[in-house]
C-alpha cells in the first residue's frame, strides 16, 4: 500500500505491522532494490519504503542533501507517529539518513548505514563530478554502464541478465536534474566533523567488493560514530540486499529489535 507523507510530498510503500522501519534507497537505484528483503522484514516491522525526494512520485527539493534530509525527517516523523523508528539507508540513502540523524537527532532510535560513509576521497568526488558532467552532456544512457558497475561486479551482472535489465531500466527512470544535484552534493560532502553528534546505535554495513563507496569509507564512518558496529558483507558490492538478500538479513539480526 502506498501512502503520502510530509504534506503529500513523499510517496512511500508501507506493509506489515510492528515498530516502524524505514528503508532509504540508493542514488543509482530505486525503492524496488529492497523488494527481496521486505517480505521478511514486514513480519516483524511496519516497513516503510519511501521514494526519496525527486524519485518516483516524491517531489524534488532544492538545497542539496540538507534539504533532502529535512524532508525525509518530516516524512519519518509523519509515518512513525512518535514511535521509535529504525532507519536503514543504502548508498545515497545512507548519506541522507546520516545527515538526517545529525540535523534531527530525535527522529531515529537506530540507524543502519549500508555502503555509505561520511566523506569521499578525491577520486570518489571526481567520479561524481564526471558522472554529472557526462549525464549533462550526453544523457543518463551514456553512464548506464558506469552506474551498473558501481552497483554490481561484472561477474554478477553476467550471471543475472534479467535483474540487470530491470536495474538499468530503473536507473534510466531517474530524473536527470535530481541525479546531477545528488552527484554535486555527494562530491562536496564531508560529515566527519559531525559524526560525534550521532548518539544512537548505528550498524555500519559494507559489501566487500563495493567500488562506489569502498570499505575504507565504512571503516572511517564506524570509527567516527560513538556507538557503531561494523560488518563486512562477503562477496557483495554496493547493493548487498539485492545481491545476497539472505546474507544481508543475517547481518541485521540482533540489531533491529
Amino acid at each position: 500500500m502506498d501512502r503520502l507523507l510530509a504534506n503529500g510530498t513523499v510517496n512511500a510503500a508501507q506493509s506489515g505491522e510492528g515498530p516502524p522501519l524505514f528503508l532509504f534507497h540508493s542514488l543509482l537505484s530505486d525503492r524496488a532494490s529492497f523488494d527481496a528483503i521486505v517480505p521478511e522484514l514486514e513480519g516483524s516491522f511496519r516497513t516503510i519504503v519511501p521514494e526519496l525526494p525527486g524519485f518516483g512520485r516524491s517531489g524534488a527539493v532544492e538545497g542539496g542533501l540538507v534539504a533532502v534530509a529535512d524532508r525525509m525527517a518530516e516524512a519519518v516523523r509523519d509515518a512513525a507517529g512518535g514511535a521509535p523508528a529504525v532507519v536503514l539507508g543504502n548508498g545515497y540513502g545512507g548519506f541522507v539518513a546520516l545527515q538526517m540523524a545529525i540535523r534531527h537527532p530525535e527522529v531515529a532510535g537506530k540507524l543502519v548505514l549500508a555502503d555509505s560513509g561520511a566523506a569521499f576521497s578525491e577520486p570518489g568526488r571526481e567520479a561524481f563530478r564526471n558522472m554529472a558532467k557526462a549525464s549533462r552532456e550526453k544523457g543518463l544512457e551514456a553512464i548506464t554502464d558506469v552506474a551498473m558497475r558501481r552497483l554490481f561486479a561484472p561477474e554478477f551482472q553476467a550471471q543475472h541478465p534479467e535483474l540487470m535489465q530491470d536495474r538499468r531500466a530503473a536507473f534510466l527512470r531517474t530524473d536527470p536534474d535530481v541525479f546531477r544535484a545528488a552527484c554535486d552534493a555527494l562530491a562536496g560532502l564531508d560529515l566527519r566533523a559531525e559524526l560525534a553528534a550521532v548518539k544512537v546505535p548505528v550498524l555500519v554495513l559494507v559489501g566487500e567488493h563495493d567500488e562506489a563507496t569502498p570499505p575504507p569509507m565504512s571503516h572511517e564512518l564506524a570509527a567516527g560514530l560513538p556507538r557503531a558496529e561494523l560488518k563486512i558483507i562477503k562477496g557483495c558490492a554496493h547493493v548487498p540486499q539485492l545481491q545476497s538478500p539472505r546474507q544481508f538479513l543475517g547481518a541485521l539480526e540482533g540489531f533491529l529489535l
